[in-house]
């Protein structure tokens, strides 16, 4: 995957790889002692799409970048 800006990154689209939209990116977490990144927080609005992801104590889905599939348009992810 090529490089992407943080900043171009806010408030993007993200779905799953079968078309379901999950929210829009609000975060994203990263491990403080190695700098790799952890978790997209995306917020679902005021959607209710059933995921395997875990969710914050505000109700965030925390999507494992691991499972980032592309990012154009939209974020992509594995479901």
């Amino acid at each position: 995957m090529s490089d992407v800006l943080a900043e171009n990154l806010s408030e993007k689209e993200v779905m799953g790889s079968d078309g379901a939209s999950l929210g829009t990116l609000y975060n994203i977490t990263m491990d403080l002692k190695t700098g790799s990144l952890q978790d997209l927080v995306v917020d679902p609005g005021e959607q209710t799409v059933k995921t395997e992801f875990d969710h914050d104590e505000h109700g965030n889905l925390r999507v494992p970048v691991s499972r980032v599939q592309a990012v154009k348009d939209t974020i992509v992810v594995a479901r």
